[in-house]
């Protein structure tokens, strides 16, 4: 079982849309995905048709003394997803959760072959600890001067690849960019996610863009993040 953590750079940078979408597309290919929801903001779920109002996730399941484990959620027989739940801002500093022990207790059972984590933005106490306990992280970029900016002024995890996303290459301050991170960070995967209008219907249309629109170039770009993932991120059996 491989841990990955999805991480944006900075907020904004569709982490949350693309968790999603690589989920559906590794459970396409056959693989067993779970999906967790780490952030507050409890987005993640809104991909995969569960009401809007439904308060059930992994920190109110915990905040109720039923255990982590009550929130989770099926959406079809390969790709199972955890969302945080709803709790109010006061709540949400009481709510504790061992995950650390919580993944050993899932590599354990062997049902998953990729567990995908979508850490918040915002949370860095919470976000270090996410990628901390992952197996590899995918940093989410925008080809843009913020995103460059930040990559030199905050610390990044080591077991990390970067992602560009939302590119749009009729940019040229974004080609620019992309040419320079091609030419100076090693672990820049070789492809990019484009700008598309799929992508950004999905949360609309409370599925994963490789569901709602199979033929969009989203799709194919994800399909293509999915297949380098088998190549390179599967954690080999002993």
């Amino acid at each position: 079982m491989s841990v990955i953590a999805l991480h944006g750079i900075r907020g904004g940078t569709g982490t949350t849309s693309v968790t999603a979408a690589l989920a559906w597309a590794l459970s396409q290919l056959g693989e067993k995905v779970l999906a967790i929801d780490l952030s507050a903001a409890n987005l993640l779920r809104l991909h995969f048709a569960m009401p809007y109002d439904s308060p059930r996730g992994w920190a109110t399941a915990e905040r109720a003394g039923s255990g982590w484990e009550h929130g989770a959620m099926r959406y079809n027989s390969r790709l199972d997803f955890l969302p945080f739940g709803q709790l109010s801002g006061a709540e949400e500093g009481l709510v504790s959760c061992d995950w650390q022990n919580n993944l050993t207790k899932l590599r354990n059972t062997n049902v998953y072959d990729w567990i995908l984590l979508d850490v918040p933005v915002g949370e860095p106490l919470r976000a270090a600890q996410a990628i901390s306990m992952a197996d590899h992280a995918l940093i989410l970029l925008q080809a843009d001067s913020q995103s460059h900016v930040r990559l030199h002024q905050q610390p990044l995890p080591v077991n990390c690849h970067y992602l560009v996303n939302q590119f749009a290459p009729v940019s040229q301050l974004q080609q620019d960019i992309l040419l320079l991170w091609q030419q100076t960070l090693p672990q820049l995967l070789p492809f990019t996610l484009h700008r598309d209008e799929a992508m950004a219907e999905s949360l609309a249309g409370k599925q994963p863009v490789g569901e709602l629109h199979p033929q969009s170039k989203s799709s194919q770009d994800i399909i293509t993040l999915a297949n380098w993932c088998l190549i390179n991120l599967r954690s080999m059996p002993k």
